[in-house]
Order: structure tokens, then C-alpha cells, then sequence
């Protein structure tokens, strides 16, 4: 008898290399796009109806799981451009609607498996916060919140578990304050997270601020055909949005930057820190590197 596991359901490298949307010709960059407008669209929804953050976010884990299982292309037609009338709740359009939305309901479950338990990393964000005495920093509480916040924009919730999050934020949000942590031990080892995951979530949360989301991106089906259909004449035309992922090169200045924190960390303390070099600046496109809210 399998034993009931309270851990997030995490996509392999296999599911997220062989996408419907992909088996049916969708471009990778195409299919994140949209899948982050998606997330967009889901977070507006939730302003506008006063949601609290945790409902919010939990939509947007689950968004992100089901947009893996459907492809975009097998999607519902709009059936007329013209505003829909106000519905008469007694109206029979208001019962065809209804019965839509719950056999909609019903396959999303099913393509789930009928696991819709989400685990958020911001409780745990907090308690290592403690742990490492950082909670009443200046900038790092609110920055690590904030990119809990914008790397559900990102595969990164679907990939990892919430603990390994909870400590990427907190390692990205020290180097951006120029804050050292232990490293002797490892502090992230202490929470069970690995530092290669640590980069790698680090990664897709950078490269937000570094690509912006395209204006004409397909909103409907019909939509999404035709910008399939021009998709190479636009790429073949010089229209590209990527930009360059490759692991940015050392500097002198940051192996003069290490060598001068290393000197002065021998002779001030034989426990070893982090020498985070500095801080980038999330404003630019910045060379990242490749890329493979609270619980009560």
C-alpha cells in the first residue's frame, strides 16, 4: 500500500520535454509565454474578487500542472466575437454554461488525478527567516516575498519542493542585499536543499525581469492557428524576444572582489561565509544562466 504523501506533485524532465502543446507543434517559447499570461490573468482574477494571496496562489500551482496535461491547441473555440448578453439566472444559456463549467471541472480533475493538494513555501520562507536571524532585515523579508510571488509565474512551483523555494529566495534575496551566510556548514543543507536547485530556481526568477511578455500574443484558438500559421515569417523576419542564457564569465573585478572577502574572513573568523560578488541588477537583461503565498 502506497503511503499518503503531504509533498507537492513534481513534473519529471521527461513530462516537461514532451508537452501536448509540443507533440502538437507549439513552440517552447510560445507555450511559456502563455502559460505566464496565464498565471497573469489568473492573479488580476483574484485582485478583482478580493481573494486572499494563498487562494491565489494555489490557482496558479494548479493552472501551472494542467496547462502540462491539455494541449493548447485542443482548446474551445470562441463561438461569436460579440459581448455576451447579461444571463437571466433562470435562463437556459445560464444552465448550458453551468453544465460546461462542471464538466470542465471534471476533466481537469481527472488529468490531475484528483490531487489538488497544494503546498505554498511562504510559512517555511518565514521560519528560515528566523532561523537565520534575517527577519528583521532591511530588504530581504519583503524581497524573498516578492519573489515567492513571481516565480509562480514560472515552471519553478511545478519543478520543486516548497522547502528548496523557500530557500532560493532567501539565498537570491541575500546576494541582491550583498548579505554572507554560513557556509560551513551550508546553511541551505539544513533545510534539505541543494545549491544546483537553488541556482536553477534562481535562474527562472531573473529571467522574469529580463524578457517581456510579447503585446500580440494569441488569445483564443482561432488566435493561436493563425499565429502558429506566421510564426516562422516572424521569426524569419528578425522578430525574436530570446535572449542570451548562457552562464555569464568571471570578471577580475569579482575574482578580485572573492580574494579580498577571502582574506579578510581568514583573518577575522575561521567559519566560512558566503561570498556572494555582486549584486545584479534586476532591471537588466542580465547573462543567467541555463534554466533546466502563506500557508498558516
Amino acid at each position: 500500500m502506497s503511503k499518503l504523501s503531504l509533498q507537492n506533485a513534481i513534473l519529471t524532465y521527461g513530462q516537461l520535454e514532451t508537452t501536448p502543446s509540443k507533440k502538437d507543434n507549439i513552440p517552447e517559447e510560445l507555450e511559456d509565454e502563455l502559460r505566464r499570461l496565464g498565471c497573469d490573468f489568473v492573479q488580476s482574477a483574484g485582485i478583482v474578487l478580493r481573494l486572499p494571496q494563498v487562494a491565489m496562489a494555489t490557482a496558479q500551482v494548479l493552472f501551472q500542472r494542467i496547462i502540462k496535461e491539455f494541449s493548447l491547441l485542443k482548446g474551445h473555440r470562441r463561438y461569436r466575437n460579440e459581448p455576451n448578453e447579461s444571463l437571466e439566472y433562470l435562463g437556459q444559456v445560464f444552465y448550458e454554461m453551468k453544465d460546461a463549467l462542471v464538466i470542465a471541472e471534471m476533466q481537469i480533475l481527472k488529468k490531475l488525478g484528483f490531487n489538488v493538494h497544494v503546498q505554498l513555501p511562504y510559512g517555511l520562507m518565514v521560519n528560515y527567516l528566523k532561523v537565520l536571524e534575517l527577519t528583521d532585515h532591511e530588504t530581504i523579508p519583503q524581497k524573498a516575498w516578492g519573489y515567492l510571488n513571481d516565480a509562480l509565474r514560472t515552471n519553478v512551483y511545478v519543478c520543486y519542493q516548497p522547502a528548496t523555494i523557500a530557500c532560493a529566495v532567501i539565498w537570491l534575496a541575500a546576494r541582491i542585499a550583498q548579505v554572507k551566510l554560513p557556509t560551513s556548514p551550508p546553511w541551505w543543507e539544513l533545510f534539505e536543499a541543494e545549491l544546483e536547485d537553488i541556482e536553477n530556481i534562481s535562474r527562472h526568477i531573473m529571467r522574469l525581469y529580463a524578457i517581456r511578455l510579447p503585446s500580440n500574443l494569441p488569445l483564443s484558438l482561432d488566435e493561436l492557428e493563425d499565429y502558429l500559421k506566421n510564426y516562422e515569417d516572424r521569426r524569419k523576419s528578425g522578430i525574436n524576444d530570446k535572449v542570451d542564457l548562457r552562464p555569464a564569465p568571471e570578471t577580475n573585478e569579482t575574482n578580485e572582489t572573492n580574494e579580498a572577502n577571502e582574506t579578510n574572513d581568514t583573518n577575522e573568523t575561521n567559519d566560512k561565509v558566503d561570498d556572494l560578488g555582486p549584486a545584479p541588477e534586476t532591471n537588466d537583461k542580465d547573462d543567467l544562466g541555463p534554466a533546466p503565498m502563506v500557508e498558516d
